[in-house]
C-alpha cells in the first residue's frame, strides 16, 4: 500500500484526498497547508467518514512540516489561489509560480523518488515550470487537465445524446484553458459507434463550446474554481500510477518530437502506471486537429514565456 501527499487542503486538496482514500488503494494520505490547524481539520473531519464509507486510509494533516511527507509514491500539488469570475488561468501566473517552485522543491528534499501531478492553475505552464525546476525525469510529471476536461467533455455527450454515461467514450487534449482545449468531437462514441452517428454537426459543435468554457460556467456560477470533478480526476491519475493500471489518460506531460512538438508540456493520451508516464499515444489527428493543436500549443508556449 502507498502513501500520497496532497499540498493544498483548500477545496480541490480534500476532495483530491477524499476520493483517494474513498477508494481504498491507498494506506496513508497526507493533506498540507499553510493556515493554521486548516489540514488537520480537514484530515479528522475525513477520518470520521471511516465507519460511513467502509475505508481503511489513514488521513493526517500537518501544517507546513513537509518532514511529514518523507516517501511519498505520489504528491499532488493543488496549492495556489484558485480562479475568480472573469480571472483567466493565466492571470494566476505571478503568484503560483512563486508557490510551485517552492512546493515542489520541499515535497523532493523528502521524497527524491515521488511521481509528481501538477493541478495549480495556469496548469500546463506549472506543470513545465515543475519539471524544469524539479530537474526530474519526465515521465514523473504530469499535469493532470485532460483528465477533468475530458470528464467534462463525456458529461456534455452524455447529456446530448440522452445517453447513460458509462456508454459514452471521448477526449480533449491541448492545453487546459478555455481556448486552447480541443475536445476531440470526431473521435467521441457512444458504444463503439460514432457520436456524429447521433448528432449533427451543430450539435457536436455545441459540445466541444460547452466543454471549453466548461470550468468557466462552474467559476462563474460557484463564485471560485470547481472542486468535486477535479479531485475525482486526481484520484483516477493517482490511482493508475500507484496500482500501476496502465489506463490511458489524456495528461499534461512533456513532448519530444509527439505531435511535431518539443520543449512543451501538453495534453495528449497517456498510458499511466508505476513509473508515472509509461508511454505517450500519437493520434492520427486531421489536418484540422492537428491545426487546432499546434494553434494551442502556440498559447500554451506565450504563458510560458511569462515564466522569464
Amino acid at each position: 500500500m502507498s502513501k500520497i501527499t496532497v499540498i493544498g487542503a483548500g477545496n480541490v486538496g480534500a476532495s483530491c484526498a477524499e476520493y483517494i482514500a474513498m477508494k481504498n488503494f491507498a494506506a496513508e494520505v497526507v493533506l498540507l497547508d499553510i493556515k493554521e490547524g486548516f489540514a488537520e481539520g480537514k484530515a479528522m473531519d475525513l477520518m470520521q467518514t471511516q465507519s460511513l464509507n467502509g475505508f481503511d486510509t489513514k488521513i493526517t494533516g500537518t501544517t507546513g512540516d513537509y518532514s511529514k511527507t518523507a516517501g511519498s509514491d505520489v504528491c499532488v500539488i493543488t496549492s495556489g489561489i484558485p480562479r475568480k469570475p472573469g480571472m483567466t488561468r493565466e492571470e494566476l501566473i505571478g503568484i503560483n509560480a512563486g508557490i510551485v517552485k517552492m512546493v515542489t522543491s520541499n515535497l523532493l528534499e523528502h521524497s527524491p523518488n515521488t511521481i509528481i501531478v501538477v493541478v495549480s492553475n495556469p496548469m500546463d505552464t506549472m506543470t513545465y515550470l515543475a519539471l524544469k525546476n524539479s530537474g526530474l525525469p519526465k515521465n514523473r510529471i504530469i499535469g493532470m487537465g485532460g483528465a477533468l476536461d475530458s470528464a467534462r467533455f463525456k458529461y456534455f455527450m452524455a447529456t446530448a445524446l440522452n445517453s447513460p454515461i458509462s456508454d459514452v467514450d471521448g477526449m480533449v487534449i491541448g492545453g487546459h484553458g478555455d481556448t486552447t482545449m480541443i475536445p476531440l468531437t470526431r473521435l467521441s462514441s457512444k458504444c463503439g459507434v460514432p457520436a456524429s452517428h447521433f448528432l449533427s454537426a451543430d450539435e457536436l459543435e455545441s459540445v466541444k463550446g460547452s466543454t471549453m468554457v466548461g470550468g468557466a460556467t462552474l467559476t462563474g456560477l460557484l463564485g471560485t474554481s470547481a472542486w468535486y470533478a477535479p479531485g475525482a480526476a486526481v484520484s483516477t491519475v493517482v490511482q493508475s500510477i500507484v496500482c500501476d493500471q496502465h489506463k490511458m489518460i489524456p495528461s499534461c506531460v512533456m513532448l519530444d518530437g509527439q505531435y511535431g512538438l518539443s520543449d512543451i508540456c501538453i495534453g495528449v493520451p497517456t498510458i499511466l502506471g508505476a513509473n508515472g508516464v509509461e508511454e505517450i499515444i500519437e493520434l492520427d489527428l486531421n489536418s484540422e486537429e492537428k491545426e487546432a493543436m499546434m494553434a494551442s500549443a502556440e498559447k500554451v508556449r506565450a504563458v510560458n514565456a511569462l515564466l522569464n
